[in-house]
Parts: structure tokens; sequence; C-alpha cells
């Protein structure tokens, strides 16, 4: 089943971007994730603010493979470094409707 990555984040400071990205696409597709959308282009139209820079969708094969993405060592050092240098929200979604 598919899953999906949804993230807002706000950099504090941009050390390090140069390094996340390219491993971090890199990584995203090596666990065969998809990514959506990377945009600063967005609009919030619904609820209380909540401002972030840049969203992210990230498409999954499933859940485990975005678990396996979040726990790679070769990844580790750079989510540290996204959490450190930025304000972020990471949601995992089922690619289900509960609600059918």
């Amino acid at each position: 089943m598919p899953c999906y990555s949804i993230l807002a984040i706000t950099s504090t400071t941009q050390d390090w971007m140069a390094a996340y990205i390219p491993t971090a696409t890199r990584l995203v597709a090596e666990h065969g994730g998809r990514y959506l959308a990377r945009t600063t282009s967005h609009e919030q139209i619904e609820g209380p603010d909540q401002p972030a820079r840049t969203r992210v969708l990230i498409e999954w094969p499933s859940r485990d493979a975005a678990l396996r993405f979040m726990n790679d060592p070769a990844y580790v050092p750079h989510l540290s470094a996204r959490t450190k240098g930025s304000e972020s929200v990471h949601f995992l979604v089922d690619g289900i409707d509960d609600l059918a």
C-alpha cells in the first residue's frame, strides 16, 4: 500500500541544505520514493496559520520503505542537520480511505 510523507519546513539556517538535498534526493529514490512536490509555492486555505517556507510531498511504495529511508545510516546525519537547522513537521500518511 502506498504511503506519503508530508513535510512543512522552515529553515533557520542554510548550512545543512547543500549536502542535504542531493543526498536526500538519491536516498529517497533508492528506497523507492518519488518526490511529488518540493516547493515554496503553496497557499494555506484552512485552519490556524501554519507558516512554513517549503512543503514537500513524497510518495512511498509502503510505510516500511519510508521508515527504512528515515533510518538509513546514510540519511541519519542529514536528518539531524535538517532538524537542527530548521523547524520541521513530518507526517507519514497511509494511502487508504478509512472513511469509505
